[in-house]
Parts: C-alpha cells; structure tokens; sequence
C-alpha cells in the first residue's frame, strides 16, 4: 500500500496544471503499450487509444464486441488555484506583484505564504500556425503574504478580498527584480519556456505549490499533497484501467476539465466529448447509431470525485450517521435531491466491486441542514443516459492548496474501480 501512495506522489507531482495531467497519463498510457489518435483522424476498430482535447483525455481498451457496452470511470483533472490575469503586472510601493485570481471554490487563505511555481499552457505562434507549449516553473518565484496581526482590523477572523489580497509579490529593488519591473512578468515566463514573448499569443497560466507531496503520520499512514482532488481519482482510474482486459464490455478511462467551473467548456463533462467517443468507438467497430444507442442503457459509469472524511476537529459539520474513516476504503456517495448521481442499483453495482476487490465499502451521506457540493456524475447521467455512480477515496482539507488523505486508501480506490472495470464485474441494469 505505500509503494501505491509513494507513487500517486510521483504522479501529483508531475502534474501541476491540467495539462500536465493529461501529459501524465498520456505517458504512462503509451509505456503500456496505447496508441494516441487524432480526433480528426479514423479510429482502428481495436486496440488500447487514447484521444486527448487540451485538459482532457478518454482513453480506452476496445472490446472485440463493443456493442455490449462500456464500464467507465470518469473524473477531473483540474484542482482550485490561483490564476494569472491577462494583465498580470503590477507595481505597489516598490514591489512588483503578479495579479492572480482564483479558480473554482478555492479555499483562500491555504495559498497564503506558500512558495508559489508557474504552470501551465502558452499558445505559440508558429510560422502561421499556433501551438501549444507546456511550461512550468518548479523555483518559488510567487508568495502571497499574509497580512501582520498587529495590522489586522480583527485578529479573530480572517476576511480576504479576492480582488486586493491575492496578488503574489515576485520582484522588488535591483538586479533581476529591476530587469523585470521594466519588462514584464510574461516576459520570464516566456523566457523560462523557451519562446519569444512576442509569439505568445495567449495563455492559461496558474499557481502551484511547490512543497513535495510526501507520506506523513506514524508508520507513514498518510499522503500530504496538493490536488489529491481530484488527481486521485485520476491516478486511481488510470491504473484501474491499465489493469483491465474487455470482455464483451469496453474499458474506458474520462478525465475531464473544468469540474470545478461547472463543466460547461468544450472539454468539460457538460460537453460531447465522452459521448462522441463513445459512439466513434462502436462505429470503428463497424456498429451502427441503433448500436451505439442500445449500448448506452447497459453501460455503467463510476463518477469518481473524492469525498470528506469526518473532520476530528470538526465532527459536527458531518452527518452523525455516516462517519467517513480515512484508510477504511472507498466511499459511496449518496444524495436524495442528485447532488450525486447515485441510485440503489448504482449503488449495488459498486458494492459488488468492493466485495469483489476484497476491499471495504463506506457510504457518505451530507448532513440536511448544509448545502452539498455537487461531481460530473448528474451531469453525465443526464447527458449520456449511462447508469451512474458516485465515489471517491476520503480526504480532508478538501480544496485547500495542500489535502491529506490515508495512505492505504490509494490501493483499495483503485482496486475497487479495476473490479468495477473488470469484465464479469458489476452488473448494469
């Protein structure tokens, strides 16, 4: 189990941006033996594909018979950060600052007084074409400062403005710090890429933490790491999915971007993305629409998104009846008004996984009187017509630029979603 865990810090590690993610898993997918195709290209009618679009990436093992069906897991590769503006420069009282923004449901004051790295994507021109440059920059070149007690109007409470509080101080006074006050902040960036900057067309540019993730607690129990959501997830699937063979049922990895803005992009689980995929995958086989549709109802879908374990500190915010233990397994996720996606026969599905990985089933369910955050599992339910599930590995500290999840739970995660993909696994309707 810990040379599981040691590896999702490896994995984490090497994806700072979502991009990254993709280029991750599209690395590991070609070491065992899968082929990358185009989506403008024709697809072969078997054989273990991937195809990626910017931060997201469908990879599969195709069936002999994919007709029947696929088993998928489905996930996201983005994490909340802090993103640089279009205008990224700044100058206050002899500092120069990089404008940043948050993305997604980031938990604010977990970027305070951190070294901060760059990631991310440039688009290059290129002769009279564009294209894509991934970059990253691994020094602490970034801080966001807290703000001193002895200045704060209430030492009791922390209130930060998103729009003053945010930016990162990364120069100041002579040498390098003068060189880029009179040029610019994409300036280095550019440079640290490797491009011009006046090829830099445009760019998706974040933060990330520069810390290590690493295994923690007493006998190493524990993973201490940026992204574990939902990076775990993703790493849980891929090597789900590494592991599995088709049977009459077709394999499928989906990692999509953009979950923590809603999932509404042309990559996003509220795009057709998947839903292309799929039916591309049954016409390379030589299947027919009417086959594509009739293997939608007898597919089955494993939504995994992490899920909060029961805060010691805080047992309160959580519902008394479904106490969540980190290593004690994968977590099904449950709610009456389709936060998740969830039904009883959904449910059962995975339970069967479980018990077929010999690992242990939780079931969370969100206390009534709280509001709950919401996964791609309704969305693609609705978008797909696909029987799904919603789960997850338990984690505290839950979009905080460092989480912390049980070390065991990274192998029982992904043996729970392998006998989910396996063939002969989980029953659909």
């Amino acid at each position: 189990m810990t040379a599981t865990a040691a590896e999702l810090c490896r994995f984490i590690d090497a994806s700072p941006s979502p991009f990254h993610v993709c280029a991750t898993v599209a690395e590991r997918l070609r070491d065992a033996g899968y082929t990358e195709v185009a989506e403008a290209d024709r697809w072969p009618a078997s054989g273990r594909l991937f195809t990626r679009r910017s931060g997201s990436i469908v990879a599969w093992h195709a069936a002999e018979r994919p007709g029947r069906g696929f088993r998928i897991v489905g996930a996201h590769t983005d994490s909340p950060n802090l993103r640089v503006k279009q205008h990224p420069d700044r100058q206050v009282a002899g500092w120069s600052l990089v404008a940043l923004q948050p993305y997604g449901g980031v938990w604010l004051n977990s970027w305070l007084d951190r070294d901060l790295g760059i990631s991310g994507r440039l688009s290059v021109r290129s002769d009279s074409a564009l294209r894509d440059v991934l970059v990253r920059v691994d020094e602490p070149i970034l801080r966001v400062p807290q703000l001193a007690i002895h200045l704060a109007e209430d030492r009791k409470a922390l209130a930060l403005d998103p729009q003053r509080h945010l930016n990162a101080v990364w120069a100041a006074g002579e040498g390098a710090g003068l060189y880029y006050q009179t040029t610019g902040f994409l300036d280095y960036v550019a440079e640290r890429a490797g491009v011009a900057v006046d090829d830099v067309l445009g760019f998706d540019l974040m933060t990330h933490d520069l810390a290590p993730s690493r295994l923690t607690g007493v006998g190493e129990a524990f993973v201490s790491a940026p992204r574990l959501d939902n990076q775990a997830s993703c790493h849980a699937g891929l090597t789900a999915l590494l592991a599995a063979e088709p049977g009459e049922q077709t394999p499928v990895l989906a990692l999509f971007d953009h979950e923590e803005v809603g999932s509404t992009s042309d990559h996003g689980a509220g795009s057709e993305l998947l839903l292309t995929a799929l039916e591309r995958i049954v016409a390379a086989a030589g299947g027919d629409r009417q086959d594509f549709l009739a293997a939608l109802p007898g597919s089955l879908l494993a939504s995994a998104d992490m899920a909060h374990a029961t805060h010691p500190n805080y047992p309160e915010r959580h519902e008394p009846g479904h106490q969540i233990a980190v290593n004690a397994g994968p977590v099904l996720k449950v709610h009456p008004n389709l936060r998740y996606a969830t039904d009883g026969r959904t449910a059962a599905a995975f339970a069967l996984a479980c018990q077929q990985a010999g690992v242990t089933l939780q079931r969370y369910e969100h206390r009534a009187d709280l509001p709950c955050g919401s996964t791609i599992g309704p969305m693609t339910a609705a978008r797909t017509g696909i029987p799904t599930v919603d789960v997850g590995a338990p984690q505290l500290a839950m979009h905080s630029a460092r989480e912390f999840m049980g070390a065991a739970d990274v192998g029982a995660y992904a043996a729970a979603l392998g006998a989910f993909l396996a063939p002969g696994g989980a029953p659909a309707r």
